[in-house]
Order: C-alpha cells, then sequence, then structure tokens
C-alpha cells in the first residue's frame, strides 16, 4: 500500500469558515412542503401543522441558511398567493412540476418554520413570468416595518415584525430551456440589474445572488456568467452555481472522484468573474453561491410533460448509499477549499427530494448517509481553513484521468484542529498527518462512514443501517476504501 501524506500548517490559510456555507434547500416540489417538514394532523405536527420530528433532524443537521421556494418552482410563482388567510388562498397549477400548489404553506408559514430551526432564510425572487416591480413589492412586503402598503399587508396578515430577510435570489436558472420564462444572458443580465436596483432602493443592506448556468455542461457556459456580470455587477453580491452528481452517469470511479470536477468548476467561474471585474475596473469582488449542489440520480427522472398532474407526487426520492455519502463528503472538502470567495452553500434538497432527511406520511423521519458527513462538517468545520499539502496514490478515472485517491483539507478554530479526509478509492490507504508545525497536539475523536458494502443505504425499516463510527483521532490512519473521515486534535499551549 502506498501512503498518503497530509502536512499541515497555521500560516496556510485559505479564509474563514462562512457558516452559510452550510446551506440547504426547500422548494415547492413533490414532498419537500407537503408531508416533509409540513404535515397538519401528523402525530409530530405542532399547532401549525410542522412536524417536529423533521425540526429535530434539521437542527441536528446543522443547516445554518435554507433557500426558498424554488428552484424551478419560483420562476411562475405568486408569492401573493402564499399570504393571508389560508381559506382564501387559490389552488393553483404549479407549471414547473406540473403538480397543484395548495398555497397552504406559504412566506410567512416559512419565515415561522425557519425561525424554530434556527436557519438563515434565503428568498428567491420570480424573474420569469414576473420583473423588477414585483420583486422590490416583495422585499417591502419582507423588510419594511410599517408605512407602506406591502409592509401594512404583513401586518394586517398577523405579522408585526419585519422579516429582515437578508440574502436574495434574483431568479432561478434562467439560461434553462426547461425554466418558465427563460432567457439569453442579455435579457437575464438586464433584468437582474433592474431588478436588483430596484430592490436595493427598498433595502439597500439587502445582498444578491445573480444566476450562473444552470450547470458547467451548459453550451454557453462562462459566455453567460461574462456577460450577466457585465450588465449586473454593481448590483450584485454573489453569482450562483449549480451541479449534480450522479452515480449512473459515466464510470464509478469518476463519480467517486466528483469534487475533481466541482473544484475545476468553481476555478473557471472565479476566474471568469474576475475577468469581468478587471474589465470594468471594479475593486468589488464577486462571491460564490454554490446554492444547488448534491448527489442525484438524474438519469432516473420522469420529466413533468411525462406525468399526469398530482396533487403531492413523491419526485426524486433517491435512496442514497455510502458511496454517495463519500461523495457528498468530499464535496464538502472542495467547497471549504474555496471557503475564500465560495461562501454560500445550499445541498438541494433538504428533505425527501434527493435529501438527507427522508420522511413517510404519517410515519416516521429518517437520516439518509448522506446526513452523516454533512452534520459532522457542519458541527466541526469552524474557524479558518487551511491550505494543506497533500500527496497520494493515484486512481484512474475515466472522465479525470488519473486523480488522487485520498482528498483532505483542514480547519482550525482556537486550538481544535479538525482534518476532513475520503479515501475515494478501492483500497485501504494509510494517512500519515504531519501536525510538527503545531507543536504538541492531544488525540481527539476521529468519526469515519464506511462500510464493507459501499451499496447500502437507510430505509424507513433499517434507519440505522449506516452510520458513524467514533474512536481516539491518531496521526497515523488507515482509510478504508470508498470511506469519510473528520480527526479532531486539541494543540497544546506553546510554552
Amino acid at each position: 500500500m502506498t501512503v498518503a501524506r497530509l502536512t499541515l500548517d497555521p500560516s496556510f490559510v485559505v479564509g474563514p469558515v462562512d457558516r452559510r456555507l452550510f446551506g440547504s434547500f426547500v422548494e415547492h416540489m413533490g414532498r419537500c412542503v407537503y408531508t416533509g417538514i409540513f404535515e397538519p394532523g401528523h402525530p409530530r405536527a405542532d399547532a401549525d401543522g410542522l412536524r417536529t420530528d423533521v425540526l429535530d433532524l434539521v437542527r441536528e443537521l446543522g443547516v445554518t441558511t435554507v433557500r426558498y421556494p424554488g428552484g424551478n418552482f419560483v420562476s411562475a410563482y405568486r408569492w401573493e398567493d402564499g399570504v393571508g388567510p389560508v381559506g382564501d388562498r387559490p389552488r393553483r397549477l404549479d407549471l414547473a412540476w406540473r403538480s397543484i400548489e395548495s398555497n397552504a404553506f406559504g412566506l410567512n408559514e416559512f419565515m415561522r418554520w425557519a425561525a424554530l430551526a434556527g436557519v438563515e432564510p434565503m428568498m428567491a425572487v420570480n424573474l420569469g413570468t414576473r420583473g423588477a416591480a414585483e420583486a422590490a413589492e416583495l422585499v417591502e412586503y419582507c423588510n419594511l416595518a410599517d408605512g407602506t402598503a406591502a409592509a401594512d399587508l404583513r401586518r394586517k396578515h398577523g405579522v408585526a415584525r419585519p422579516h429582515d430577510i437578508r440574502l436574495w435570489c434574483l431568479g432561478n436558472e434562467m439560461d434553462g430551456p426547461w425554466q418558465i420564462g427563460s432567457r439569453t444572458a442579455e435579457e437575464y443580465g438586464r433584468l437582474a440589474a433592474q431588478a436588483g436596483h430596484a430592490m436595493k432602493r427598498v433595502d439597500p443592506s439587502i445582498e444578491l445572488v445573480a444566476c450562473g448556468s444552470s450547470d458547467a455542461d451548459m453550451p454557453t457556459f462562462a459566455a453567460w456568467e461574462a456577460t450577466v456580470l457585465e450588465q449586473a455587477y454593481d448590483q450584485v453580491d454573489y453569482l450562483s452555481l449549480h451541479t449534480y452528481y450522479d452515480p449512473e452517469r459515466g464510470d464509478e470511479a469518476s463519480f467517486r472522484a466528483s469534487a475533481v470536477h466541482l473544484d475545476g468548476y468553481v476555478d473557471d467561474v472565479l476566474a471568469t468573474a474576475d475577468h469581468v471585474r478587471a474589465r470594468l475596473r471594479r475593486t468589488k469582488r464577486i462571491r460564490l453561491a454554490l446554492d444547488e449542489w448534491n448527489v442525484w440520480y438524474k438519469s432516473r427522472l420522469v420529466e413533468p410533460e411525462d406525468r399526469g398532474i398530482e396533487d403531492t407526487p413523491a419526485l426524486i426520492e433517491d435512496d442514497f448509499t455510502v458511496t454517495d455519502a463519500m461523495v457528498v463528503g468530499n464535496l464538502l472538502i472542495s467547497m471549504l477549499r474555496h471557503a475564500d470567495r465560495l461562501t454560500v452553500g445550499c445541498q438541494a434538497q433538504l428533505v425527501n427530494i434527493i435529501a438527507p432527511i427522508r420522511t413517510a406520511p404519517g410515519g416516521p423521519a429518517w437520516r439518509q448517509t448522506i446526513f452523516h458527513p454533512f452534520a459532522q462538517t457542519a458541527r466541526l468545520a469552524r474557524g479558518t481553513v487551511l491550505r494543506p499539502a497533500l500527496t497520494a496514490p493515484l486512481m484512474t478515472t475515466g472522465r479525470f484521468g488519473d486523480v488522487p485517491a485520498v482528498d483532505a483539507v483542514a480547519t482550525l478554530d482556537g486550538r481544535t484542529l479538525t482534518v476532513f479526509a475520503v479515501n475515494r478509492g478501492t483500497e485501504p490507504i494509510p494517512l500519515h498527518l504531519d501536525l510538527r508545525a503545531f507543536g504538541g497536539h492531544r488525540p481527539g475523536e476521529h468519526l469515519v462512514l464506511a462500510n464493507d458494502d459501499p451499496h447500502l443505504s437507510n430505509t424507513a425499516e433499517h434507519p440505522e443501517r449506516v452510520t458513524l463510527g467514533s474512536s481516539r483521532s491518531t496521526t497515523e490512519v488507515l482509510l478504508a476504501p470508498v470511506s469519510w473521515h473528520a480527526l479532531s486534535f486539541t494543540l497544546e499551549e506553546r510554552q
């Protein structure tokens, strides 16, 4: 066996860990909202119909930010449909997923849920079928105290204090032909600039996320980003990235190395944004929001036009494996590696829809395998991300060629050092941690997610089949095949 070596030094820093990196996504799609986070009549529902068993798992997951209400859903959404007395709200055909939207759960219900979950809302505005005026009015409804029509309407709806939402998405995937109201880069860039200008006139303190490409395989990738930013650079603070990784697309080794793609994707978008900054002679640097990412068995998707119209269809409720969990842990390592500019992340989605949390209507909620690396990274990755020096044996992939079989990153929070590592190969690999730059250290906890069967999943019948193992951390560790690890150390004070 060839040894992997990871050398760390507190002088080599990427940047601070932004807590918004550990966000998630709630869309009015399938069973994410209805029978997911909201199910009146469920044995664990509170007086507002919110599932408290799901809330408990959301808190355990450590989610910090939640994007709402879409996703494709937002591109034809009328936010006014989801406020006011529930009995007066219209039932609508959602054009994105061809399902019936009852509007029993809307903006103010979401904000009540977000407060209970302890998460920051990330609100999306409809720039598919609507425009700058409606977007500015929604900011007014949410963020102004009183004295205007929209703010007073919120107060009439029983919400006296403003929601004070800081983070806003200017539409969703506007380059996608599947999107209701998709646009060219020139059209969207102009609209994003107009909407952003109007929204910041209502509340200058908000932060705005412009739509980047829907994924790096779009034919307009990079040209889209450049054109949008050339028109909206002064109005926006973030540019979005979306990416999903399909275990059934291509060879398995390439899937296990999905983080190699994410590394390149982030680097390419940053290069494009910085090129525009130089062309426009601006000093502000655009940050990135990876506000949709996950493993997704996308090849199994039944397209909306191929389904009948349903009330609450069970859409893309994938069962995740040990391998999928390792990949999710590796994607989080990649995100931390770019923490100086990638400061918002939203795993899509939170409940049922390719999610870390699954529920049964009227029944239990349980943790999928991917729950564990997310929850522990969100809990342990604090302080500052360190830039490691890593050497590792190579593995061969069909898509990326030869890549390191081991990937890792580390964070330093006061005297707590945490190393996150994966073995994405199919053989065990010894990992040596060189921590001499820190002086003395004491071992902490070593968490590991691995299994002899990398295709094992958790189910409603067997919700604890895949869980975390725990032992004492050490600087000499054997990484099992297809495994995720978090090793913590307490640094001793220098004399």
